[in-house]
Formats: structure tokens, sequence, C-alpha cells
């Protein structure tokens, strides 16, 4: 492969030229060009550099490192959190002809030691570890036996506490930088603010690092946030309605995914549950379940999926509200990382917003309130803004979206009608300034509510409130739409609530001027309508291959993960499967054209996928 090894600074530096590295793609991994960045990463890693690379879920990060694993002599450690995903992506490699394996407690003892002589016998490539491995005896001496090229840390942002997903286990990485000095570092995570992409690269000490951003925008999913009321029935619906599609469903609670799953296989789709009040055997049968294609649901906690290379997800539901917008959106990032089209679901109600908020008062350390108010708050403004959500998604992190309509989120493929809400406005914001200049003080939203349309209540009378002019001025409106009223009030800026005083509200600058010139206050009209039971885009499409080949392959493709115990994505992934329906290879030189098809596979599953090709075709 024209490959040149030379030696730099102490360190082994392979240069490798273009044509080289794309023929090494397509040999090991089946794939004809690069993704954005991944080959000046690589390029990078090849030289011995330090790396930081934030590539979105389904951007290619593994390629990063897997492909310097077979290029470059020496072992390549993985740090990965999930002891329970290191099989699939061993599998993975395993089936693509790329020796690997891991090393977890997952393993019987007379397994760790027949990998451990492989590792002596310098057989391997590739080792998965988890971090906590990194604390036990020895460890660092067997690293140093075993020829260590460079070290890839999976999930970055676990080591950040100003991250989604804090690991304080991920701090012991630091130590392996004291231990080995001279090996390079690549630190990989598909969600990372400006601030903790600075925490990582300062926590793991990498020099100099090469920093690569990528773009976060995923354009092949489609966004939309749904009304919770009756949302267990909309769900079913809408699982109806695109029968042959898996799909992740998260809820915040275990109880939550225990029920969604109960009520999913009561109405006849196949669904399990995935949270901490199942057993550890429990729990890894039903992802193995989910991942193989034996149910298309999985009604989980947000612990599950972290790392998931199930490639035919084309839905992520979230049943309550996340708690920040990272894990939001890298739980909705699991959703088509075949790059074709994918939806992501939110349900939204006001009660999953005061539970949380109920949490966070209860946090005892004042500055993880106030960073825990602040990703509540940014995710509120996620559900409530009007505008593209796509746009708003990606200005979380920093980069701006150009266009003014993406095409696929709820507020760009269908716009609520706006309305003149002014003499609501004067009503809600009056109500709001004599409240608070009769009392001194301010209360919540859900109390102004309560006063204006003329509830009575022990709170009401205990402020007297009943006295007060605007008591049941409001009372012509139900209390869900004030409540709407109140946060598209809140979006203009014209009521802000406080967080640190349990979301007491009070009128701005903005607010008193409009209150005080009767200022044309325009809303936009709620979503109330259930989620729509309509056909998903990908199955709306008209398709461009045979439809009965695919599902012949398909088929095919279930046999032979079998046979390999394996989960089916392992073998093809559905995009790979959908190009042999479309062009019908009947040679195995022509099924390598395809990409997803590396020599490995060709030599193993090829002659059995010309064989159903032909007796479909003819």
């Amino acid at each position: 492969m024209n490959l040149a090894d030379i030696e730099a600074g102490g360190e082994t530096m392979l240069t490798v030229g273009p044509g080289a590295l794309r023929d090494a793609l397509k040999h090991h991994f089946g794939f004809d060009a690069f993704r954005p960045l991944q080959q000046e990463i690589i390029n990078d890693v090849l030289s011995g550099r330090d790396v930081f690379a934030l590539l979105p879920t389904g951007g290619g990060k593994s390629i990063c490192f897997q492909l310097p694993a077979v290029l470059g002599s020496g072992l390549t450690v993985v740090i990965s959190p999930l002891i329970a995903l290191m099989k699939d992506q061993v599998d993975a490699l395993t089936t693509a002809g790329v020796p690997a394996t891991f090393l977890n407690s997952s393993l019987e003892p007379e397994e760790v030691r027949e990998r451990m002589r492989g590792l002596d016998a310098g057989t391997y490539r590739l080792l998965y570890v988890a971090p906590e491995r990194l604390a036990l005896p020895r460890f660092a001496a067997d690293l140093e036996r075993w020829n260590v090229a460079r070290f890839a840390v999976d999930e970055a942002h676990c080591i950040s506490e100003w991250g989604h997903d804090f690991r304080p286990e991920y701090r012991r990485i630091a130590d392996l930088r004291a231990h080995f000095p001279d090996r390079p570092f690549i630190a990989l995570t598909a969600t990372a603010t400006d601030r903790v992409r600075d925490d990582i690269i300062e926590r793991l000490a990498l020099r100099a690092p090469r920093v690569y951003v990528a773009s976060f925008n995923r354009p092949n999913l489609t966004y939309r946030v749904s009304p919770k009321q009756g949302a267990p029935d909309s769900l079913v619906a809408w699982l109806r309605a695109r029968p042959g599609e898996a799909g992740i469903v998260y809820a915040q609670s275990r109880a939550s995914a225990q029920m969604l799953a109960d009520k999913l296989c009561a109405n006849g789709i196949a669904a399990l549950p995935y949270h901490a009040g199942l057993s550890a055997d429990v729990r890894g049968r039903n992802q193995d379940r989910f991942l193989r294609d034996d149910v298309r649901v999985i009604c989980a906690t947000v612990a599950f999926g972290m790392g998931i290379n199930k490639s035919n997800v084309r839905f992520v539901v979230h049943y309550d509200v996340p708690k920040n917008v990272e894990g939001y959106y890298q739980e909705t990032g699991r959703a088509g990382r075949d790059g074709l089209p994918a939806e992501c679901i939110l349900y939204f109600s006001h009660g999953d917003i005061n539970k949380f908020e109920s949490f966070i008062a209860q946090k005892t350390d004042p500055k993880e309130q106030s960073v825990a108010r602040a990703q509540l708050e940014k995710m509120t403004r996620y559900a409530y803004t009007n505008g593209c959500r796509r746009r708003e998604l990606l200005a979380y992190f920093g980069e701006t979206f150009a266009g003014e309509n993406c095409g696929s989120c709820d507020n760009c493929l269908d716009p609520r009608a706006e309305i003149d809400a002014t003499l609501e406005a004067q009503k809600l914001l009056s109500c709001v300034y004599r409240m608070r200049q009769k009392a001194g003080g301010g209360f919540g939203i859900m109390h102004v509510i309560d006063v204006l349309t003329g509830k009575y209540n022990k709170k009401v009378e205990q402020w007297q409130h009943q006295e007060l002019s605007t008591f049941g001025i409001g009372k012509d409106v139900a209390p869900a739409r004030w409540r709407h009223i109140a946060g598209e009030l809140m979006r203009l800026g014209l009521i802000a609530a406080d967080a640190a005083q349990f979301k007491v509200v009070s009128l701005t600058e903005q607010g008193r001027l409009a209150l005080v010139k009767r200022t044309p206050v325009v809303i936009r009209e709620a979503a109330v309508a259930p989620l729509q039971a309509s056909k998903s885009k990908a199955a709306q499409a008209e398709p461009d291959y045979d439809n009965e080949l695919f599902e012949a392959l398909k088929a095919a493709r279930r046999e032979i993960a079998g046979e390999q115990n394996v989960p089916a994505f392992v073998i093809f992934s559905d995009k790979v499967l959908r190009a042999m329906a479309r062009e019908a290879p009947s040679t195995l030189t022509a099924m390598r054209a395809i990409s997803g098809v590396g020599d490995k596979k060709l030599a193993d599953f090829g002659e059995r996928f010309l064989t159903v090709i032909r007796a479909v075709r003819g």
C-alpha cells in the first residue's frame, strides 16, 4: 500500500498516501469515500499527534481510530464506557476481518486468560476496555507489555463535569498520560459545548492537539414536539403507521419505561423494556433482541443507547422531557445512523418541567443547582420555540444554520398560525403586576392563572387575591390556554421566571412598557393536535429498489447473523441491502462495488447473497 514507517522524536509515525487510505477503507470496511474530516483526522492519528474529534452520531468516529489500528503497528487501546456494547463493537470488527478483542467483567476467568495470551502474542490490533479496568493492579504493566501504539477515548465528554453524562471513573484516564507520556491520545465525542471541549482537552492533558469539529447538523432527521395529553394512545397509533420500522422510546423513570413496553405489547407492537429495575441478564437479553431485530421497539431509560451501532433505528421518541439539550441531541442521534430518513419525537408537558425543577431544588450544591437550571431552561426553550428546531439545536452548540426553513421539523413543515393576543396579554401582564404590588413579592405562573380564572383555593384566600381587580377576568379562557399564552409571553421577553425562586414570575422592562402602552402582542397558536399517525418519510417515499428482493436479502442476513451469533446490522446495514436490491449485482466483482461491502465480508457472505439475488430475479 506504499506505506512508510519513519521515526520522529521517538514516536513511530506512518505516512499513507490518499489513494492507499481509500484502498484500505474499502478493503477493511467496504466504504468508497471518507465522511467529512475522517481523512484529515486519520492522517493526524497516523502521524502520532494528539487529536480531539467532535463528530455527530453516525459521523464515523470509530473509523478514525480503527483504520489507523489496521494500518500501523502496535495495539490501539479503546476506552469505552459501557461494557454491554463492547461485544457488538468487537463482533463488527471481527466480521470485517479486523483482529479485535475486549476485556471486561462479563468474561469468565478462562476467557480473560485466553485473551491475555492473544494480547501477549500480538494477535490483536484493537483492545476495548472500560475505564474501571485502568485501576486494576498491574494493568499498566500489561499495557507496557502489549506494545500500545495509541489510546482512543470514546464518549470523551464523560470526563467533564460540565457535560451531560459525567462519569467520575473517566478521570482515571488521565493517569495513562502520566504513565505513557509518549503515546498519542485521541478523544472522540458526538456532543460537547465549547466549555466541555476545553475541559476534555485539559483533563486528558492533550498536547497541542489538532481539534476537529464537524457540523452538528443531521439532515436526515426530522424533529417534532407534540403535546403529551393522551401520549400512550397516540404513540400506539403512530407506531402502527410504521409497522416495519425499529426505534427507541426513552422515558425518565423505570415505571414509565415498563408501562410503555407493556402498553405497546398489549396493542400488538413487539417491544421490550430496558431499565435499572431489571436484572443485568434481562437487560442484556432485551438489548440483544432489539439489536438482532427480534423486537422492533425498546422502551428504555436514558442509560440505554450510548455507543449503540444499530444502523436501522428509524425513530427515537422521548416520552418525557430530557434534562438537557446535549443528552437530547445525543439520544436523537441514535436514529438514522445509516443516513436514511428517521424521526425524532418529543412529548412535551409542563408537568415534566415542574418535576425536574423540584429535583433541582433538592440539590444541596448551589453550583449544581445553577448548572441544572440553566440546562433545563435551554431544553424548555427548544420545546417552546416557534422557529426552526434544527436552527435552535445547532445554535446551542455554537453553529449557525444558514436557511430559514429546514424542511424537516414540525415548525418548518407545518407552521402554526399567528394570532393577535393583545387583550389576553394585557390581562396576564396586569395580573402579574397587581399580585406583586399587593404582596410585595411574586408567585408562580400557575397561581397567576388561578387568579386570572377566578379559582378559589387556600393560597388565593391566604393572600386575599380574590380582592384583586384582575381576579376572574380570564375565566372565559381555559387554564391550559393561559399556560400557552404565558409561555409565549416568556418567549417574547415580556415576563420572566426566576428559576432560583421556584419560577416566580415578574414583568420585564419590555413587559412593563407593553402593559402601559398597550403594545400589540402577536403569538402563535398552541400545538394542540396529538402526534399524527401518518406514515414516515421513509415509508412515504417511493422505493428506488426492488422491495421483494430487499425483504429476501433481509431474511438471508438474519439467518447469517443467527449463525454468526451477531446482530443483523453487523453483517450488512439496511443501506447496503437496499443498494443490493437496487443494483442486483450478478458477480462478486459487481457486489464489491457497492459501498459498505468490504473484502472480508465479500469473501464470507457474498455468494450467499448472490444466490438470493439470482433466486428472486431469476
